[in-house]
C-alpha cells in the first residue's frame, strides 16, 4: 500500500474517531434522533385502529418512516458544529481529499444515528406485529437504505451549514432524494409479508447505495466549497 494511501486511511479513520468521541460527549446528538423514532412508531398505533391485523400491514411503513424522520432530525447537526467552531474550514483546507473526509463524516453520523435505529427495528417491529417472514427483508432493507438517507441528507445539510434555523430548508432539499429509498424499503417489507420476493427492492436499494458512495461524497465536497465561497 503506497503511503499517500495509508496517509488518507488514517485522515478516513482520524475523522470517525473526531466524530464518535463528539457523539459521545454530547449524548443528545445519539439519544434525540432514536427516542424521537420511538416515539413515532409507538403513538402511530394510538392515532389509527390498534387492530393487530391493520397494524402488521402497515409495521413496515411505519418503521420507515420513522427511521427516514429520525436521520432527518439528526441531519442538521452533521457540518453545523464543525461550522461553528471552526473545524469546517481545516477540512476544507485540508491536503486530503474533501469527499473523503465528508465521506467519513457521513460514515460518523451513520454508526451514530443510523446503525442505532436497525438494532432497534426489531423490538418496533415485533411491537407492531411484524410478520415474522418480513423480518429479513425489513432489516436488510434498513442496513441498506440507512447510509443512503446519511448520503442523501448530507447535500442538504452542506447546502445549509450557514443558514440560520434551515432545518426547514433541510427537510425540504432531502426529501425528495429520500423518495425512491423509502419506496423501495417498504415495498421489499410489503412484498415479504405477501410471499413475494423481494430480492429485487434490495438490489436496487444496494445499487442506490454504491452510487450514493461514490457521488454523494463529491456533491456534498463541491456544495461546502460553494457556501464557504459565497
Amino acid at each position: 500500500m503506497s503511503e499517500q494511501a495509508i496517509s488518507g486511511w488514517q485522515a478516513f479513520s482520524g475523522v470517525i474517531r473526531r466524530d464518535l468521541t463528539l457523539a459521545f460527549r454530547s449524548p443528545g446528538q445519539i439519544v434525540n434522533p432514536v427516542a424521537f423514532y420511538l416515539m413515532v412508531a409507538s403513538l402511530f398505533p394510538l392515532g389509527i385502529a390498534p387492530e393487530e391485523a391493520l397494524l402488521s400491514r402497515l409495521a413496515g411503513g411505519i418503521v420507515w418512516i420513522g427511521a427516514l424522520l429520525a436521520v432527518l432530525l439528526s441531519l442538521d447537526s452533521l457540518f453545523r458544529s464543525d461550522q461553528e467552531d471552526g473545524s469546517l474550514d481545516q477540512l476544507l483546507l485540508s491536503l486530503h481529499p474533501l469527499p473523503l473526509l465528508v465521506l467519513a463524516k457521513i460514515t460518523a453520523h451513520w454508526l451514530t444515528s443510523g446503525l442505532a435505529l436497525i438494532i432497534l427495528a426489531p423490538v418496533l417491529a415485533l411491537m407492531l406485529h411484524l410478520p415474522a417472514e418480513a423480518f429479513p427483508a425489513l432489516m436488510f432493507s434498513l442496513l441498506l437504505g440507512t447510509p443512503l438517507l446519511s448520503l442523501a441528507g448530507g447535500i442538504g445539510a452542506a447546502l445549509t451549514v450557514r443558514v440560520q434555523r434551515g432545518g426547514l430548508l433541510l427537510t425540504l432539499l432531502s426529501l425528495p432524494l429520500y423518495i425512491p429509498v423509502l419506496i423501495f424499503g417498504t415495498t421489499a417489507v410489503q412484498s415479504a409479508m405477501d410471499g413475494m420476493d423481494y430480492n429485487g427492492h434490495l438490489l436496487w436499494l444496494g445499487a442506490l447505495l454504491v452510487l450514493g458512495i461514490c457521488l454523494a461524497p463529491l456533491a456534498i465536497a463541491a456544495s461546502l466549497r460553494i457556501v464557504a465561497d459565497g
